[in-house]
């Protein structure tokens, strides 16, 4: 069989010597044509190949350039270079893919993440990508660890959907008919979707909520957690076209299970990954202080990467009502000195980003969950309170992004629920299906969506959401 190896990072994590094993990799580097730093993956830490000088073919030796993958084979022997415990002395090489290091892109210097965003099918090489993308793999088995363990239903929603839950309307059309303009019209001019592969419009989902409100009223527990698409023109460090998200769904939930539900949760895949990833997740917040350091100091972070993970799963969240929120705002001096792009004059107003990381990082310095939100920024499906202004939706906002969770207890009531339907224009007769749950044994019940990539930027310390996302997608950009 060729494929008997051992991983870098077992050969590391062992102090035992003078053993054979086989390393399969890519060479990071090759110095004095003798010491080989070899990486597999598995690890950001390399393992040293010494090829001792006579023992190898120079025409060998003349391939083993930076990117190129080998095979090598040999004892285990104590290293006596500084910074590993361990090294493989080879009896054998052999190349298993060439390299041109005159043309390979990932030279053994640092790169800017926007270079790297150009060749992001070889940034995993890089230790940064690395780390990123261990810690990004453990945070998704966390997810689905934490679901199993409390009996959840994994729930696959379809990504080709007919309805838009969130009424945003910024959707992908999905179609099979020609776009030349010979596509078969109505009378009145518009495209005859009938005549579409599916029979009616279609486009990429927005999120797999409505069909896992369906799922909810049968298994009481479920969550998504699949790919979902917004084509919304945003360029900025938060925002991407297609993303993941996880979403639960619980009957017999209200508001305060939901909060309870989404701040267990959060902490449950943060400690994962502290425990799972700390050597990644050290290497990154070295990185970020790094970073940090570049900054004038009153835009500095106050905590570092792993003090902040610490703080956020030893501490309750902060909880207050989005009016609570409104007269914090109003009147700080931020506020009155005109410093919020968007100043905060009334109640009612939709808070941006700056308004979300201003009561996270400078007003109570922790994760908060607002809730009780105004009916009117709010989706149709929200229950509505008692006091005809807000809804009982719920966001949980964090340190350096902002919002990280949307959700809210669903309107279980049906006439209310129509209701509200009309008011937003949303037709009946298309989400009769939906309206099927309230019909039929309807039920309190609520849940809420995690961005899995805003997730991965909380967790990493990432400033720039295009750099968690093995190739994001973005307006004019969709390359790999």
């Amino acid at each position: 069989m060729f494929n008997i190896r051992t991983k870098v990072k077992a050969l590391l994590l062992n102090d035992a010597t003078n053993y054979e094993a086989t390393v399969m990799g890519w060479v990071r580097s090759f110095r004095n044509n003798q010491f080989i730093a070899l990486n597999d993956g598995s690890t950001n830490d390399n393992l040293q190949v010494v090829a001792t000088l006579g023992n190898f073919d120079e025409t060998i030796l003349k391939r083993v350039t930076t990117g190129a993958c080998i095979k090598a084979s040999g004892q285990i022997v104590a290293s006596l270079g500084k910074g590993q415990k361990v090294e493989l002395l080879a009896s054998s090489i052999e190349i298993l893919g060439d390299s041109d290091a005159e043309k390979f892109p990932l030279q053994p210097k640092k790169h800017s993440l926007e270079f790297l965003r150009e060749i992001a099918h070889l940034r995993f090489r890089t230790n940064t990508f690395g780390a990123v993308f261990r810690v990004r793999n453990s945070l998704a088995f966390a997810i689905h660890k934490f679901f199993n363990e409390r009996g959840f239903v994994y729930m696959h929603t379809p990504i080709i959907t007919g309805s838009d839950a969130e009424g945003a309307g910024e959707m992908f059309q999905v179609t099979t008919l020609p776009l030349d303009g010979s596509a078969p019209k109505n009378d009145d001019g518009s495209i005859n979707f009938k005549e579409d592969f599916f029979g009616r419009s279609t486009n990429l989902t927005v999120s797999g909520q409505l069909e896992g409100e369906l799922a909810a009223m049968a298994f009481s527990d479920i969550y998504t957690f699949g790919p979902t698409f917004r084509a919304e023109n945003s360029n900025t460090t938060r925002h991407l076209a297609e993303f993941w998200m996880i979403e639960p769904e619980v009957a017999f939930n209200d508001l305060e299970d939901n909060m309870n539900l989404a701040e267990d949760f959060i902490k449950y895949i943060i400690r994962y990954a502290m425990e799972h990833n700390k050597e990644d997740l050290e290497f990154l917040a070295q990185r970020l202080a790094e970073e940090e350091k570049q900054k004038p100091q009153q835009e500095r972070a106050e905590m570092g990467l792993m003090e902040k993970l610490e703080f956020v799963v030893n501490n309750n969240f902060e909880r207050l009502t989005y009016t609570e929120a409104i007269e914090i705002l109003k009147d700080s001096n931020h506020n009155k000195k005109k410093k919020f792009q968007y100043p905060v004059d009334k109640w009612g107003i939709d808070l941006q980003s700056e308004h979300e990381r201003y009561l996270v990082e400078k007003h109570f310095k922790k994760p908060v969950i607002l809730s009780n939100y105004p009916k009117e920024i709010k989706a149709f499906y929200m229950r509505q309170n008692d006091d005809g202004k807000t809804v009982a939706a719920m966001d949980i906002l964090a340190p350096g992004i902002g919002e990280i969770v949307g959700g809210s207890q669903r309107e279980e009531r049906y006439d209310l629920l129509l209701k509200r339907m009309e008011e937003m224009h949303i037709p009946a007769e298309e989400m009769d299906w939906f309206l099927d749950t309230r019909r039929f044994g309807g039920c309190p019940h609520a849940g809420f969506g995690l961005g899995f990539e805003r997730m991965v930027q909380f967790v990493t310390g990432m400033t720039n959401i295009r750099d968690v996302i093995p190739f994001p997608r973005y307006p004019k950009n969709a390359a790999f």
